[in-house]
């Protein structure tokens, strides 16, 4: 049976369109246990998932790709700086939006020990990727509906 928290946040990334699938995964993943993008699908493997929220990380990566990009994503992703913010951003709003503490997201054995600092720089409305988020037309800065709020959940 899977982790209500997990399940919550694999029935939203179905829901905004990402390809998700459950099943066990042979071998190591790159960097977040239970883990890992084959061809543009998140997979998750419960036996090997440690924290729920981690799940919301890997779809910001595949989120804030471009649709060929995405659909093309294979193993570990996040290589690009800003693309890294951007998705960490991203699993921010998305974690508001479905109703979770944003420390499921950034719980104390994630970001290599940086996840207090995030979560201290969101309370205080520094935004961490809005920049990159804004640029894609994921969302706006200011406005009727500005971050956390997005237009969009996928990079169009």
């Amino acid at each position: 049976m899977l982790d209500p928290t997990a399940a919550r946040i694999l029935t939203f990334l179905r829901e905004i369109g990402l390809t998700v699938h459950e099943r066990p995964i042979p071998g190591p993943t790159f960097l977040l246990p239970g883990i890992t993008i084959e061809h543009g699908a998140l997979i998750v493997d419960e036996a090997l998932l440690l924290y729920p929220g981690d799940i919301l990380h890997e779809a910001g990566h595949l989120a804030v790709l471009t649709p060929d990009a995405r659909q093309n994503a294979d193993g570990d992703i996040g290589g690009d700086g800003g693309l890294e913010m951007a998705a960490i951003g991203w699993s921010y709003a998305a974690a508001l939006h479905i109703g979770l503490e944003p420390s499921v997201v950034f719980h104390a054995d994630g970001y290599k020990g940086g996840s207090r600092s995030l979560l201290e720089n969101f309370a205080a409305g520094s935004y961490l990727g809005l920049p990159v988020l804004v640029w894609a037309g994921m969302t706006a800065a200011t406005g009727a509906r500005p971050f956390p709020l997005m237009t969009r959940w996928l990079r169009a």
